[in-house]
């Protein structure tokens, strides 16, 4: 099957600029790179070792330049914090008393499609490694292909789900190892001059992550051992993790001394027994204790209320690991901001019981989503920290400040239905039966479903077995009293997916059917990992199958993407780039009385002076649901009325002095007075019925 031509993404998300604001801007730009060098390739024994230090295992110890060394780390994800604040949130996590950050490398970030690799802005992990080599902070890198973390797929490229014949995921599947070693072969060979015994800051690589929760493929786990040994050399400690149960460490873990076996388990647990069962897993003298997730709070998806532990009860079980000597890496130290569309899911007993994962992830961390420290959790575990460090710890920074820049009145711009017919006919794919969006390359966004029928041949009942993951459906009756505006008939939930009834319109002509479907965030932990977008099923009226169907893909520019620009589209649809007061009072009159038709609205606020640009949150109370992006970047998804999340975080390095822009795509009904704000705190909805803790088998 072809590849989708990339014109209809560069026009669409142009287009949807232009008709909001009149100006001809570069599209969600990455961010710049913190890099001022090319990297290289290199073989591990390119490496002239020089009168560097040592890490390593003995006497069940970590040793640091034959030193015995406690690690008292955390997890700090570079791709969730905006790279002028990587240093701010890293003096505030050395500032609690952490020596080691442990960080995800996720590849979708790094390699968003086939063999284009991204290693710049957000994504310029060298330059993260060497921010904290500068800071004096060790660092554990979770390079593995998989990472889970909450992350959309669990840090795999959503185009390995095109891949036929399809790949078996985290196997020693022939097709699934070659791209891995592809991978790696680019990635590790970055890592290697920054290993510790090269000079650097990485201490541990890690090669897999809680698989004894997947898995049971030891020649698997032998496989990876030997590719990261091949580029990384003999000398760097690998290590896997696993819940601290006999299952899950025999299952996960590889024995003997090649890998060094970690445990987690939840806050709250006795640690020293379960350390005592690590030691079981690892070559004698060789295992440490380490819980390398020491839980801090926990995840939060929409409809739930927004997660939060104790503070004193996650410090009293620190002080039990770290009073006997024992390591811990807290989970999260911070935990930052799913930006764009890289949000994770879970599932529950079955695929369809679908939770995706808030844009916030905030995790309940001590340190903030927005870097703030002024709070109970951070204190108490700084106050543990400190009695078990050699030395004083650094001053505490103080918060960030936060400015609301007030209301932001915002215009419709545009509706949805209304740029369909400004498609490249080239871009609509046709197929007998609807085709998933993975097998059409639309990796992130949304994917349009059209189908045309006589009404007098079909019944009303509308019936969608399987659809990833929230489906939208309208109806158009062209000779219809309405001039064939769309009318929105329901939403199919992949969670419970209830047949629609149709509205029994007498149309003299065809009836359009339009299917939206919202990728909402690819589920990131457990057997449902292999997690198809769009339509994955046959579509029945009344039990009749339909078939001759028309897909658009409508995907929104992501995190990393660069700035696309294209003349010829600029030239052809000049015509759009500013919004009339005629053309805005039309889109006004087709929205009369139609609800839930998806729209894009923008609208602008101003920062007076340059000392006033600070992080704000965007509000969207009395929205619906949809996309965001501040001066064209995607600060993620908002769904207010589901909560708990009810602003965007907007990091100050987004914002600029003068006029901010902000566009909104609505899939549901807008605020009534068209108004959102800028404000200085966040806001979560307050629920009723308490959180539930969840287990260790439970994603993290």
């Amino acid at each position: 099957m072809r590849k989708r031509s990339t014109k209809m993404t560069v026009f669409f998300t142009v287009l949807v600029l232009l008709l909001a604001f009149g100006g001809l801007v570069p599209v969600f730009a990455p961010l710049p790179s913190l890099s001022s060098h090319k990297s290289h390739h290199h073989h591990h024994h390119h490496y002239k070792k020089m009168n560097v230090g040592k890490f390593e295992i003995d006497e069940d110890m970590f040793w640091k330049d034959r030193h015995p060394f406690q690690i008292i780390g955390g997890d700090l994800h570079y791709f969730r914090v905006l790279p002028e604040y990587w240093e701010d949130r890293l003096l505030r996590a050395k500032a609690m008393g952490l020596n080691t950050i442990q960080t995800y490398v996720p590849w979708n970030l790094h390699e968003p499609k086939p063999g284009k690799l991204v290693f710049e802005g957000i994504a310029d992990l060298v330059s993260f490694l060497k921010l904290c080599q500068k800071l004096d902070l060790l660092v554990m890198l979770r390079a593995r292909p998989y990472i889970c973390a909450e992350w959309d797929l669990g840090g795999f490229p959503a185009w390995l789900l095109a891949t036929k014949p399809a790949l078996k995921l985290r196997s020693l599947d022939p097709a699934f190892l070659q791209l891995v070693e592809k991978w790696w072969g680019v990635l590790l060979p970055k890592i290697a001059p920054l290993l510790y015994d090269n000079g650097g800051p990485v201490v541990m690589v890690q090669i897999e992550n809680e698989f004894g929760s997947y898995g049971d493929d030891k020649a698997y786990l032998h496989h990876l051992v030997t590719l990261a040994r091949a580029h990384l050399g003999e000398d760097i400690i690998l290590y896997t993790t696993d819940g601290g149960s006999r299952e899950t460490l025999e299952k996960g873990t590889i024995r003997g001394d090649a890998v060094f076996s970690a445990v987690d388990f939840s806050t709250g647990e006795e640690p020293w027994p379960i350390f005592k069962l690590q030691k079981e897993f690892n070559a004698p003298g060789k295992s440490p204790p380490i819980c390398s997730e020491f839980y801090t709070g926990w995840l939060t998806h929409w409809g739930e209320k927004f997660a939060q532990t104790d503070a004193d009860h996650t410090a009293t079980f620190l002080r039990k690991i770290l009073s006997q000597n024992g390591s811990a890496v807290l989970y999260m130290a911070h935990g930052g901001t799913n930006f764009g569309f890289y949000n994770g899911a879970n599932t529950g007993a079955d695929e369809s019981d679908y939770q995706p994962d808030l844009t916030s992830y905030d995790y309940d961390a001590p340190i903030k989503e927005a870097g703030d420290v002024e709070n109970e959790k951070f204190n108490a575990l700084r106050r543990v920290v400190q009695t078990y460090s050699a030395a004083s710890l650094p001053s505490v920074p103080r918060d960030k400040m936060k400015t609301g820049y007030g209301p932001i009145q915002l215009q419709k711009t545009a509706l949805l239905f209304d740029l369909l017919d400004t498609f490249d006919p080239a871009d609509v794919v046709e197929s007998e039966n609807p085709i998933s969006g993975v097998q059409e390359f639309m990796m992130f966004g949304f994917l349009l479903y059209v189908y045309e029928y006589a009404g007098k041949d079909y019944g009303t009942g509308l019936h969608i077995p399987k659809v990833h993951d929230r489906a939208q459906v309208f109806v158009s009756c062209p000779s219809g009293d309405n001039g064939g505006r769309p009318t929105y008939v329901g939403t199919i939930e992949r969670r419970s997916n209830q047949a629609l009834s149709l509205p029994n319109a007498r149309c003299a002509s065809n009836i359009t059917l339009y299917i939206l479907v919202e990728n909402m965030g690819r589920v990131n932990y457990g057997q449902y990992l292999f997690d198809e977008k769009g339509i994955l099923s046959s579509v029945y009226l009344d039990g009749k199958t339909l078939h001759g169907w028309k897909m658009i893909s409508i995907p929104f520019h992501n995190l990393n993407e660069e700035p696309k620009t294209n003349p010829i589209i600029h030239a052809a649809y000049s015509g759009f780039t500013k919004v009339s007061a005629s053309a805005r009072k039309n889109l006004e009159h087709k929205s009369e009385n139609i609800s839930k038709e998806p729209a894009f609205y923008a609208g602008r606020f101003s920062i007076d002076k340059v000392n006033q640009v600070n992080d704000t949150y965007i509000s969207f109370n009395g929205w619906g649901k949809g996309i965001a992006f501040v001066n064209e970047f995607n600060i993620g998804r908002y769904w207010p009325s589901f909560g708990p999340q009810c602003n965007l975080y907007v990091p100050a390095p987004i914002l600029r002095h003068g006029e901010n822009i902000v566009v909104i795509f609505e899939l549901e009904s807008p605020n009534s007075e068209l108004v959102s704000a800028a404000l200085n705190k966040r806001v979560f909805k307050l629920f009723k019925q308490s959180y539930q803790t969840k287990a260790i088998s439970s994603p993290k």
